[in-house]
């Protein structure tokens, strides 16, 4: 069988990074013949990387279309509000698309999306990469086999981390709704799709609260600098130092490899002194949330509560899943699950090996998932689907919509007005 061939949209971290070495250790399963990247330094090395003629390197995606690559499907890994375009456009021209999240902002388009693909048959996935972690498909197995009866009640809890909103949703490319997506799209729509998925209904309810508290011009400490490097006042018992985080952490992987794509002590240096990573916190631009709360309802009775905070030391996310036999408690970070027994108090602990692969091993996961999906030519049988995907995303633009509206949200009428916009 030929391996199938793919084309890449976006070679930035996520494309490059995440997606790109599975076909470079999966050379008679998938390769890539097309990049279409703006920055030179990125395209060139994705090219290097996966022997792409220099006829097949494009710096933006209308000369790719134009060109008429022949391939099998599209990786679209840009910016937020790129991706609607993209993937409508991919599917037009006949390939299939693997489409890193968010669909889209706007619910309309997420519609549009979803049923363009189903009446042309094309293979949609989008990169809800959770679905594919040996931790929740353990929960989700657990679940499933009635280990703790009906489910009622999930508790669940994303950590973003202290550092990790200070680099993406202050000073880096997610800080602003306008410019990509709100917080809870943009980060936690994994999350809905998570919920949705161990939910194993539809959602017929939502109503959200939280907001930007913290990272603003009002909560900046007396003697706060615009930049961490130009001699601030409390630059060294600042938690969210730019100096600390990048340079000072001795880390060259992620994050710092955002701010440079060679990072050195000097290079690191001048990306903060003219790059927006090297802004104070508490002077940047950003008006996503840095904490939101969830409550939602589906329609077998099942509910659920999400907290999304960026005050947390640990990027994890933990679990309580409560049913009317037993609970289940499950924390990504150390990749433990316990499931407690009403009957006779039992206790089962799942310690799983931890994952070598990006997002708990879900990165590699959906690649091996796709690329199957489009070898067998089998639309929308992927452990994450189209359909399932503009419900999630529909859940979170539903919460930004109450947590600004301050009302509760009907999922169907929700669904009914944004499915009425034309595009």
């Amino acid at each position: 069988m030929k391996p199938v061939t793919l084309a890449l949209l976006g070679a930035g971290q996520r494309g490059q990074g995440a997606y790109g070495p599975f076909a470079v250790s999966n050379p008679f399963k998938a390769c890539f013949v097309a990049v279409v990247e703006p920055d030179d330094l990125r395209r060139e090395t994705f090219c290097l990387t996966h022997n792409i003629t220099k006829e097949h390197a494009f710096r933006h995606e209308e000369d790719f279309f134009k060109a008429k690559v022949s391939c099998d499907a599209v990786l679209i890994c840009t910016q937020d509000k790129q991706h609607y375009s993209m993937a409508m456009q991919a599917m037009q021209a006949g390939y299939h698309v693997l489409l890193e999240k968010p669909m889209s902002p706007d619910a309309a388009e997420c519609i549009a999306l979803g049923e363009y693909a189903a009446k042309t048959g094309r293979i949609l996935v989008i990169c809800h990469v959770l679905r594919y972690t040996k931790f929740f498909m353990k929960i989700k197995e657990i679940l499933d086999s009635g280990a703790i009866g009906d489910l009622m009640t999930i508790s669940h809890n994303e950590n973003v981390g202290y550092f990790h909103q200070a680099h993406s949703f202050v000073r880096g490319n997610w800080r602003s709704t306008k410019d990509s997506s709100p917080m809870i799209l943009a980060k936690s729509c994994h999350d809905m799709d998570m919920l949705l998925w161990l939910a194993g209904g539809r959602c017929t309810r939502v109503s959200s609260f939280g907001g930007l508290s913290h990272f603003t011009s009002a909560q900046a400490p007396k003697g706060a600098a615009k930049r961490c490097i130009d001699g601030c006042a409390v630059e060294t018992e600042c938690p969210y130092s730019a100096l600390k985080i990048y340079l000072y952490s001795g880390e060259r992987g992620w994050p710092t490899d955002v701010l440079t794509p060679n990072p050195t002590d000097d290079t690191i240096l001048e990306a903060l002194r003219s790059g927006p990573y090297g802004r104070c916190v508490y002077h940047c631009d950003n008006d996503v949330v840095d904490h939101q709360t969830v409550n939602l309802e589906f329609d077998n009775g099942v509910t659920a509560v999400f907290n999304m905070s960026a005050f947390t030391h640990a990027v994890s996310r933990t679990l309580k899943l409560m049913g009317s036999h037993g609970e289940i408690r499950a924390d990504m970070e150390n990749n433990e699950i316990e499931v407690y027994s009403f009957a006779n108090g039992d206790v089962v602990t799942y310690n799983l090996a931890p994952a070598t692969a990006g997002h708990g091993g879900g990165d590699l996961g959906i690649m091996q998932d796709f690329v199957a999906l489009v070898a067998q030519g089998t639309e929308n049988t992927g452990k994450s689907n189209h359909e399932e995907s503009v419900h999630s995303h529909l859940m979170a633009l539903a919460a930004e919509e109450s947590r600004l509206s301050g009302e509760t949200i009907d999922l169907k009428a929700f669904h009914k007005k944004h499915r009425n916009l034309s595009y």
